[in-house]
């Protein structure tokens, strides 16, 4: 199976490359830091499968799903987030995704997503199906701030007042290190990549909160 690898960051790539390369029969023949990149290469190699980030600088993965199967049909392409957002999920199988995994995946979850992609099916990281089939069952999952825990919400309301980590740290009696590891859970919850994208939903949210 020959593989591109799509992603803009240089060490994220580099330690796909060394995964794959591990997964039996599997080899990677270009990588690629952009949309463009991805296109051109794909068009040059005409590789079995392109392994795609969502998120890349200027136009983004969804958009570089569409252009890399309208240039070469039989190549699939599986797509991977540090997200599990449902309709991110719907739009890339919509234009033709073979797969969505997650980036914290365990290493046998992304080699089963290549091998079913080959194989001419379907597949989704175990945590994008059960988001998607909630709904479904009647169980959907609390979204955005709802799905926030306690504490979490109590950070981000703090936040929202303006409070520096160090206060909020310093009033709630935890530590600093704590304040910044529910940070960063909340902005990937959120989807949030930049730390003031966290403060304006905080401002935004108070009430809710």
């Amino acid at each position: 199976m020959r593989v591109i690898i799509v992603d803009d960051h240089t060490l994220v790539r580099a330690g796909l490359c060394r995964l794959l390369q591990a997964f039996a029969g599997v080899d990677v023949v270009a990588e690629a830091s952009n949309a463009q990149q991805a296109l051109d290469l794909s068009v040059l190699h005409r590789p079995d499968l392109v392994l795609m980030d969502l998120s890349l600088p200027g136009r983004n993965g969804l958009d570089a799903l569409s252009d890399v199967l309208k240039a070469v049909p039989g190549t699939r392409v599986v797509m991977m987030s540090m997200h599990d957002d449902a309709v991110h999920v719907r739009d890339a199988l919509d234009r033709g995704a073979s797969g969505f995994v997650v980036k914290d995946a365990a290493p046998l979850e992304l080699e089963l997503a290549l091998r079913a992609a080959q194989a001419g099916q379907v597949f989704l990281s175990p945590q994008i199906s059960a988001k998607m089939i909630a709904p479904m069952l009647g169980r959907e999952r609390p979204q955005g701030v709802a799905a926030l825990s306690p504490r979490q919400r109590q950070i981000l309301r703090e936040l929202g007042r303006g409070r520096s980590t160090k206060e909020i740290a310093a009033d709630l009696e935890i530590s600093v290190k704590t304040v910044e590891t529910h940070r960063a859970r909340m902005m990937e919850s959120l989807g949030c990549r930049r730390a003031n994208e966290l403060l304006l939903l905080a401002a935004r949210y108070q009430n809710e909160l």
